[in-house]
């Protein structure tokens, strides 16, 4: 029971719901109680029962203005006999701060100590006892109701901020899952396509059907992952197999191979790479590789992983026929590989190799000790 009352009262609105109902019952009680002691006719205080009422139910846009009105006036009719008016003033201005839709409440505020400037001036007018109590009602009820629209504020910003976490999160694994789409499956849609077409040239088109069969089973096991990742975003992306760094030369490499392409691949042994950035050097290779075997009509590639110094250097280079003339238009490919750069904290460079071809270096900072 304790924990669910807790639970409910960390709710702003709901404290607010409660504390409005609680200052609209101190003004009812009070003003049912005043018999004498105020500067008017006890009666006269009856009329901001109906004011309220009206402001609650019919007035609901000009709430704030309403109880500012009200809470002036019993301010002002007090006097040192009627202490109690003084927290009926104090819930009145609890209520205008609380429903006035400034970002800074000025009306309950100015309407409390007009009021209580008011009973100060009748009683030096008539030579009565100065009542100052007033001020500090006033004073009571505005810092009140400004703390618990600060406290408001403050969970809404907060509520906000978790839900533009959730979004960010949301998008960042859309981002992950379309990077793996496309590195995954257009790698091995790649390799299907050349060893369709070395195939029709081969002695042995069997081996060839065989080898398709075996990159479509594997294209097909990804993409039910990556499908079943879109359905449930909480679960990992994990394809059939986490790949390696020797993955490049054993795996990624033998589609250019088999299409009569020499690559030579030289990793170090240890670049200096965590889990994260090996991953990133392996999916940039498995890209660059593939555009490769797509476009580049190149005799020979190199790809090489070295450590050099506070960084760890990737470059795959090819003899083919180079980037266009103008800067090519960034492709899902090219901004896959701007964001795993961005990602470590690297950089990367796309450029014509001399002596003809295309030239990717990346850079990325390797772990520390």
């Amino acid at each position: 029971m304790l924990t669910t009352v807790q639970e409910w009262s960390r709710t702003p609105e709901r404290v607010r719901t409660v504390a409005n109902g609680a200052a609209g019952l101190i003004v009812v009680l009070v003003v049912a109680t005043v018999d004498g002691g105020v500067s008017i006719p006890a009666g006269w205080l009856w009329l901001v029962l109906p004011a309220g009422v009206a402001a609650v139910a019919v007035l609901s846009a000009y709430q704030s203005f309403v109880f500012a009105v009200c809470a002036a006036f019993v301010a002002a009719v007090s006097t040192g006999e009627s202490v109690q008016l003084g927290l009926a003033a104090a819930a009145l201005v609890f209520l205008s701060t609380g429903q006035d839709r400034a970002r800074r409440p000025w009306l309950g505020w100015v309407g409390g100590f007009a009021g209580a400037a008011g009973a100060l001036a009748v009683a030096l007018a008539h030579h009565r006892e100065l009542y100052g109590q007033p001020f500090v009602f006033v004073v009571v009820g505005y810092l009140l109701a400004t703390l618990l629209r600060s406290w408001a504020r403050a969970d809404a910003i907060t509520r906000e901020a978790a839900e533009l976490r959730g979004q960010a999160a949301w998008l960042e694994q859309r981002t992950n899952l379309a990077r793996e789409l496309h590195d995954v499956v257009g790698h091995h849609v790649t390799a299907m396509v050349v060893q369709a077409e070395a195939g029709q040239f081969s002695g042995d088109p069997a081996a060839a059907l065989a080898t398709i069969a075996d990159s479509g089973r594997t294209a097909l096991r990804d993409l039910d992952t990556l499908v079943v990742h879109l359905r449930d975003p909480s679960a990992a992306i994990v394809v059939s197999r986490p790949p390696h760094l020797s993955d490049i030369d054993e795996l990624l490499a033998q589609p250019l191979r088999q299409q009569g392409v020499t690559v030579h691949v030289h990793l170090a042994t240890d670049p200096g790479l965590d889990e994260v950035s090996a991953l990133t050097a392996y999916r940039i290779a498995q890209e660059a590789l593939t555009n490769i075997a797509r476009h580049a009509r190149a005799t020979a590639a190199w790809v090489e992983l070295v450590r050099d110094g506070a960084d760890a250097r990737l470059r795959i280079s090819d003899d083919g026929i180079g980037p266009p003339a103008t800067p090519p238009a960034r492709g899902s490919g090219l901004l896959g590989i701007a964001e795993r750069v961005d990602a470590v904290g690297g950089s990367w460079q796309l450029s014509r190799r001399p002596g003809g071809g295309t030239l990717l270096e990346v850079s990325m900072p390797v772990r520390q000790p």
